[in-house]
């Protein structure tokens, strides 16, 4: 059998490669600045952001809920399970007159290892306006089930949804 196995994209000075990263996922502080827009609003503002990095996956950016306006997120009955990080609840994002259906997650009971990401929320970059890595406008990974958000500082090619990258 012939697995597609893609070639890493060697990474440049101040560049990480998504193929260094672990596997499992592995969980860590950021103190670099993660800001949120939807409608006008900005729903979340921190330097006190989490990261999680696993092996062919731009970052996915966790916000404390301290720093987000929390009015603005509606539970939903949607739950997953993840093995590293646990139990996960979604909610919509409603902001005046527009809303978008699961935008947003949050660890309501995480794994041993993911605990520090309980009452923190992650948030879809293609579903919101705009998203910032300290005051880089982010990209969103393709397909939107992982919810990386990729800037210059990370290279790959990432692994994503339906029809990229043949994996």
């Amino acid at each position: 059998m012939n697995f597609f196995r893609p070639k890493p994209i060697p990474p440049g000075p101040g560049q990480e490669s998504v193929w260094d990263y672990p596997r499992p996922a592995k969980l860590e502080d950021t103190d670099r600045r993660l800001r949120i827009i939807f409608n006008g609003v900005t729903l979340a503002d921190t330097r006190n952001g989490k990261r999680v990095l696993e092996t062919s996956h731009p970052p996915t950016y966790y916000i404390p809920g301290e720093d987000i306006k929390l009015e603005y997120l509606v539970e939903t009955s949607r739950r997953t399970m993840c093995e590293w990080k646990g139990v996960c609840v979604y909610y919509d994002v409603v902001v005046g007159d527009q809303k978008v259906p699961n935008a947003a997650w949050c660890y309501v009971q995480p794994t041993p290892d993911f605990v520090d990401i309980r009452d923190c929320y992650s948030f879809y970059a293609s579903l919101m306006d705009e998203c910032y890595v300290d005051d880089e406008l982010v990209q969103a990974q393709t397909g939107d089930f992982y919810g990386g958000w990729i800037t210059k500082d990370i290279v790959g090619p990432f692994k994503g949804g339906a029809g990229t990258m043949g994996w």
